[in-house]
């Protein structure tokens, strides 16, 4: 993977505390992506740690799955100023490296609209997209993708946290094995 320690490929980088580095299992065939780092993201240098990593975390844990079996990134690297969504030219800067990262998976589950708009490259009404298997192409490579809410969403609705767990059923069909997309029952 391209190198992220200094990385000045966009103006996320005048005011980061820490870029925020992938976690997890770097061989796992699941990866969850969010949007961006928020506060606590930038000063751990960690994702999802914050009140949302502990929403994401609950909801492994029910489904016995550990967080070190996942792999966990965002589509940038740098907080955002005001946690603003990342711009088009933030995430093009930082897409080669998400790239890299993710085209050894099986499966990625997007964290919300921003995150599957942008793997998709295309804008999306994440109702109409929730849960549903579709196909990306990663460096040449097709791999399956599903689109959820992210873990903050859960905060302003309790019928959120429905949601994520289904994503989590279907991500752990894939943690246990299966070898291809048709074996996965939705």
């Amino acid at each position: 993977m391209t190198t992220l320690r200094n990385c000045v490929a966009c103006g996320l980088c005048e005011n980061r505390q820490n870029i925020v580095c992938p976690d997890g299992d770097v061989n796992s065939p699941v990866a969850f992506v969010g949007e961006a780092p928020g506060k606590r993201e930038d000063e751990t240098g960690l994702p999802f740690q914050g009140r949302s990593g502990k929403v994401l975390d609950a909801l492994l844990n029910e489904e016995n799955i550990s967080r070190s079996s996942i792999y966990i990134t965002n589509t940038v690297k740098c907080r955002p100023p005001g946690n603003r969504e990342p711009t088009k030219e933030e995430m093009a800067a930082c897409l080669p490296n998400l790239k890299e990262e993710l085209q050894n998976r099986r499966l990625i589950v997007a964290l919300g609209r921003t995150a599957a708009r942008d793997l998709l490259g295309r804008e999306i009404k994440l109702a109409d997209e929730l849960n549903k298997l579709t196909t990306i192409n990663i460096l040449g490579k097709e791999i399956d993708m599903i689109a959820t809410y992210h873990p903050a969403a859960s905060f302003y609705n309790s019928k959120v946290k429905d949601a994520l767990s289904e994503t989590i059923r279907i991500a752990k069909k894939y943690l246990e094995g299966y070898k291809t997309a048709s074996t996965i029952k939705i």
